[in-house]
């Protein structure tokens, strides 16, 4: 029978998902089999399993903190926001519909709840231990009588519970004293100790803090973590973009991503951010946009709104304009729909709209239907003509998650050539490519964490402007585990790790 743990917070934010993952890595350090739970994620981000099942992508990089493979069970409920108060629901990796958010909370929570124990007894039966992780606050008085994913579980397992706090937004005394009095008794005794994330400073300084906090709520405070920047391992959700950089620097390569209102799967980029030589950033406006090197139409979970917005902010107009004066084009999944001629959805899959028009750049058109593809797979690039070089990569491996179907001029150029789908050979050209070398799209998520391929790109955009090509020295593979190890190292230094294993041994199993 597995150990467990909780993770919560006193809001949204404050590191949990970076805390668990870092216990995942240490008790995978240490032999444990572990496994990452959240009952339900609320996110855009999201990843496909081998089994083709959806899930959010925070239990995928504690999946991997843990060294196991991700599965649909550590999140069992998946919440997509598509707009207007609404979301798409995936119930155990499957859309089960759009919901408004009443719908959800006053009809729809309760009744998944049973999905989510049956999720939870099966990681039980099949792992030692479990970092179970909640979302937002336990304390919100508003949701509290129909959420799934905090008290309800810690009550369920009667798991011992941390709370987390980020004491780098401020507040943070007042956020751990007035959650845990939100409480209610019986929550409270399961609230087992205390976590201070994302400290600056010298910590001695803060020991009144922690003095007062002890004595105040009779909890023990069983860590200050320091604030870790450039840690190499992605960020949770859309609330990280925030934080994300709005400008260029002064890198060699600058590559702008076009931030739209429903962008998804934005840590498809993050590999980038590794490279010596380039810079990342994110455009919200013209004025913003500036004379990137590379432009990036990332993926939407409201394609058709997204083209829209792009359209009326005038940014559709900026980016052909910079595309006139030769600056390449990149869309991965709904930016790589936005590329083509047509965006049509007249069964109102994604939106109330019939559909809109694209940019143009490639000679397809995209229809929305009910049924949602996806899949993990792999393929090869093969024909990649860009910016005046051939490009060729074997091994791609990604992912698809799309309800669009693309169809294409007899004339389109086809980039890639897939070779598996979910574990099944495959034989399907894949992708589009302009004459001109200068627009490309895919619908595969996660082609430019293939280290030669992104260097190609990237390469050819140092020819284009004069500069030496640069030779792979990153392997992102390793690299994310090196930055797993950082994480445990910081963790096994400034947590109370002994402690944390011993609280994890007093909750009462299934």
């Amino acid at each position: 029978m597995a150990e467990y743990i909780m993770m919560m917070g006193t809001s949204s934010d404050v590191g949990k998902s970076i805390i668990a993952a870092a216990l995942c890595r240490i008790l995978h350090q240490d032999g444990i089999n572990t496994a990452p739970f959240k009952a339900q994620n609320m996110a855009l981000n999201s990843y496909v399993t081998k089994d083709g099942k959806e899930m959010g992508r925070a239990q995928v990089v504690q999946a991997e903190a843990a060294g196991i493979e991700p599965a649909v069970e550590m999140n069992p409920v998946l919440l997509k926001p598509t707009g207007n108060s609404c979301s798409q629901v995936i119930l155990m990796g499957k859309p089960v519909g759009n919901m408004s958010a009443r719908e959800y909370h006053k009809g729809y929570s309760l009744k998944a709840f049973d999905t989510v124990t049956k999720a939870l007894k099966k990681l039980i039966s099949e792992y030692d231990a479990l970092v179970i992780e909640g979302a937002g606050s336990p304390a919100e008085v508003n949701l509290k009588d129909n959420d799934i994913v905090n008290m309800r579980i810690a009550k369920y397992l009667k798991a011992p519970v941390l709370l987390v706090a980020d004491i780098d937004r401020g507040g943070a005394l007042a956020a751990i004293v007035g959650t845990l009095e939100l409480l209610e008794e019986d929550e409270r005794d399961l609230v087992k100790g205390i976590i201070i994330n994302k400290f600056r400073g010298d910590e001695s300084l803060f020991t009144p803090a922690v003095d007062f906090l002890e004595n105040k709520t009779g909890k023990p405070v069983l860590g200050i973590m320091p604030y870790l920047e450039n840690l190499g391992i992605e960020d949770e959700d859309s609330v990280a973009l925030d934080r994300k950089r709005t400008s260029p620097d002064d890198s060699e390569i600058q590559i702008a991503i076009i931030e739209t209102p429903k962008i998804s799967n934005f840590t498809d980029f993050d590999a980038f951010s590794d490279e010596s030589d380039t810079g990342l950033y994110y455009v919200r406006d013209v004025e913003s946009l500036g004379k990137p090197d590379l432009i990036i139409l990332a993926g939407s979970k409201n394609t058709t709104e997204d083209m829209i917005y792009l359209r009326e902010s005038g940014l559709e107009s900026a980016i052909k304009g910079l595309h006139e004066e030769g600056t390449p084009i990149i869309g991965i999944c709904g930016g790589y729909q936005m590329l083509g001629r047509k965006i049509l959805d007249p069964m109102h899959t994604e939106s109330d709209f019939d559909g809109t028009e694209g940019f143009g750049l490639l000679d397809m058109t995209t229809s929305f239907v009910e049924d949602k593809v996806t899949s993990q797979a792999k393929s090869d690039c093969v024909n990649l003509h860009f910016l005046g070089c051939d490009i060729h990569a074997e091994g791609i491996k990604g992912y698809e998650i799309h309800m669009g179907r693309t169809d294409f001029s007899p004339n389109i150029i086809h980039p890639f050539r897939l070779k598996e789908l979910s574990g099944n050979t495959h034989a399907e050209s894949e992708g589009a490519a302009s004459q001109d070398g200068l627009v490309f799209g895919t619908y595969l998520h996660g082609l430019f964490d293939h280290d030669i391929f992104r260097r190609s790109i990237l390469n050819a955009i140092r020819r284009r402007k004069g500069l030496k090509s640069l030779p792979v020295t990153k392997n992102t593979y390793t690299e994310k585990q090196l930055a797993f190890d950082r994480l445990a190292d910081t963790a096994r230094c400034h947590l109370n790790i002994k402690k944390i294993k011993d609280i994890m041994r007093m909750g009462a199993h299934l």
